[in-house]
């Protein structure tokens, strides 16, 4: 099974405001929507959990199999999950078939996926902000990736959109091939 970190990003690195407010523009929901919809199956947190329940995004991205990794939730239904681990997550995903699975969770959650180094791709949308604080797509980790660069294309004057490998042993980073589109 493939994770693929899917996540916007200001230029300066911030997912959200320190509020958990995320003032992206129309472009940047267009492609998350776009790119969400292309996946039968999401992982999230708690806290995107209920920013997407309020705002009906899970509708707008085509109602995927949501797993919620959270200790204090508690809702299920047919399409939903909540989960205490990652491992309890994988072992799920794979019961279920899936193939390739998007995590689009907050800080704490991406964290966890790298520190278990369980990412496969990563694609970032890079929105032409910048927050003076916020929540950064990691939180402070002693874990590195090293990443091959698959792709970069406009979006629109407001976003790009880099597409990464990540790389998981030495023979990874020498054979990929790398393209810039614009």
């Amino acid at each position: 099974m493939k994770l693929i970190l899917y996540m916007t990003i200001t230029a300066n690195g911030y997912i959200a405001k320190e509020n958990n407010q995320t003032p992206w523009n129309e472009d940047t929901w267009s492609s998350y929507y776009r790119i969400a919809r292309q996946y039968k199956a999401i992982i999230i947190g708690k806290k995107t959990y209920e920013i997407m329940k309020e705002f009906n995004d899970f509708e707008k991205i085509g109602n995927p199999f949501v797993i919620i990794l959270s200790t204090s939730l508690s809702e299920k239904s047919d399409n939903l999950i909540v989960v205490k681990s990652i491992e309890e997550t994988i072992k799920i995903l794979n019961e279920r078939g899936f193939k390739e699975v998007l995590i689009c969770g907050g800080s704490k959650l991406n964290s966890s996926f790298l520190k278990e180094n369980l990412m496969d791709e990563i694609i970032l949308d890079i929105d032409s902000k910048i927050f003076g604080n916020g929540i950064p797509l990691f939180n402070k980790t002693d874990n590195d990736l090293r990443l091959s660069l698959i792709s970069v294309k406009k979006i629109s004057d407001k976003l790009y959109q880099t597409y990464y490998k990540v790389v998981k042993d030495a023979k990874d980073e020498t054979t990929q091939t790398s393209s810039l589109i614009s």
